[in-house]
């Protein structure tokens, strides 16, 4: 059984501390595309923990076919999220590299363990495993974990990199 990359007990989830309008200002992904609601916790000088979420809605435009009549938040989607929530992590940990478009290269060790069905909110924590500037290009890899109510629902790892 996998151990929460976070005792999100212990941290104040209470109120966002990036919105979309701030990750708006990093990130690239727009409208359908922009799967971070907001981001609760991110505290580069205390720790190397990201808490994001997204908000798994009826009303989403992915719900009334996947599956009709029982909607599924898509694995895939789930992964897109991780990603976005590392590129903006990344930023706030090195201010020094350029506002550029960091593109999602690579899943690894990924499980989906139970279905996300809305309406709940899915929480994304994630820490940093690798992160670099080498010949002139950004790369990072995260590793992240989705919480329903406490539960981990889906885990993996993410890389990405500048294009």
């Amino acid at each position: 059984m996998p151990v929460p990359l976070a005792d999100i007990a212990r941290l104040d989830l209470t109120h966002t501390v990036f919105t979309v309008a701030d990750m708006q200002k990093v990130l690239r992904q727009r409208g359908t595309f922009a799967l971070i609601d907001g981001i609760l916790h991110l505290a580069p000088k205390e720790d190397d923990l990201v808490v994001g979420y997204h908000d798994v809605r009826t009303d989403e435009w992915w719900a009334k076919d996947h599956i009709p009549g029982r909607p599924i938040f898509p694995g895939v989607l789930m992964v897109e999220a991780a990603a976005q929530l590392a590129s903006f992590d990344f930023f706030q940990r090195h201010p020094e590299v350029p506002l550029v478009f960091l593109a999602f290269t690579c899943i690894d060790r990924t499980r989906f363990r139970a279905p996300v069905e809305p309406p709940c909110r899915l929480l994304l924590l994630g820490r940093g495993q690798r992160s670099r500037v080498h010949m002139g290009k950004a790369l990072f890899t995260y590793q992240f974990q989705g919480l329903v109510e406490g539960k981990i629902v889906y885990e993996g790892e993410v890389s990405g990199m500048q294009l």
